[in-house]
């Protein structure tokens, strides 16, 4: 990235592994690609209690207990802060990898579908960032939570996002006044004017790992360049 300021990023996170957190694939990818083009990475996740547990091996719940920022730490490797401390001034960019982090969590589509809600927290971001007029990127079921607050239908200045293939989920964003475009496993969509790029990753569900490290790579590298068009860079850390 020809830029002599390294953007700054904030990467959402919830948990960890997709069942019941941040998709882990998908979350690496970011990191990695983000660092391959220069942008200096802070992670954030809400401190609060996961709505469920998950056993990885069988797909079962456990009955366990756990906190989300604490599991999101794991992939982090320790570095990640409270949500409350992000601040959009501070940042250039937003990410929000998917997995069930996303659809159980930051938001609760997966438990009760066209009339979920986004947790506080990240609405505040999103609309925070949204105003100021920098770009934000969702991946996976993530673009739900771009689809809910900035649709037309909760009063909103639209959205164009994906989720890759036609889905259920695509048709709940369509009538909440996002219009979703079909894309390929390594592709993504911008949006320009609402500065949101989205990519489908694991909603393509047979998609191999390097599909989709390819199609967040082209998320990560548009929204980058969105950031470059910005006005005023976040000062550096």
């Amino acid at each position: 990235m020809s830029n002599s300021h390294s953007p700054r990023c904030a990467v959402v996170l919830f948990g960890s592994g997709r069942a019941d957190g941040s998709e882990i694939q998908e979350a690496v990818s970011i990191l990695i690609h983000l660092s391959r083009l220069g942008a200096k990475t802070q992670y954030f996740a809400p401190d609060r209690a996961q709505v469920d547990v998950v056993n990885h091996l069988t797909g079962a719940p456990t009955g366990e207990t756990r906190n989300g920022l604490i599991e999101a730490a794991r992939i982090a490797r320790g570095e990640i802060r409270p949500i409350t401390e992000l601040i959009e001034r501070d940042e250039d960019a937003l990410f929000f990898p998917g997995g069930f982090g996303a659809a159980k969590n930051l938001c609760d589509f997966a438990a009760k579908g066209a009339g979920y809600g986004v947790q506080p927290d990240v609405a505040r971001v999103v609309h925070e960032f949204h105003a100021a007029g920098k770009p934000m990127a969702f991946c996976c079921i993530a673009p739900m939570i771009a689809a809910r607050l900035l649709g037309t239908a909760a009063g909103g200045p639209g959205v164009s996002i994906t989720l890759g293939p036609p889905s259920p989920a695509a048709d709940v964003a369509s009538a909440l006044g996002a219009t979703h475009i079909v894309t390929r496993v390594r592709e993504a969509h911008t949006d320009r004017a609402a500065r949101v790029v989205t990519t489908g990753a694991y909603m393509f569900d047979r998609a191999s790992p390097g599909e989709i490290f390819d199609g967040i790579g082209a998320m990560v590298e548009s929204t980058l360049e969105l950031v470059m068009h910005s006005k005023a860079p976040a000062p550096a850390r």
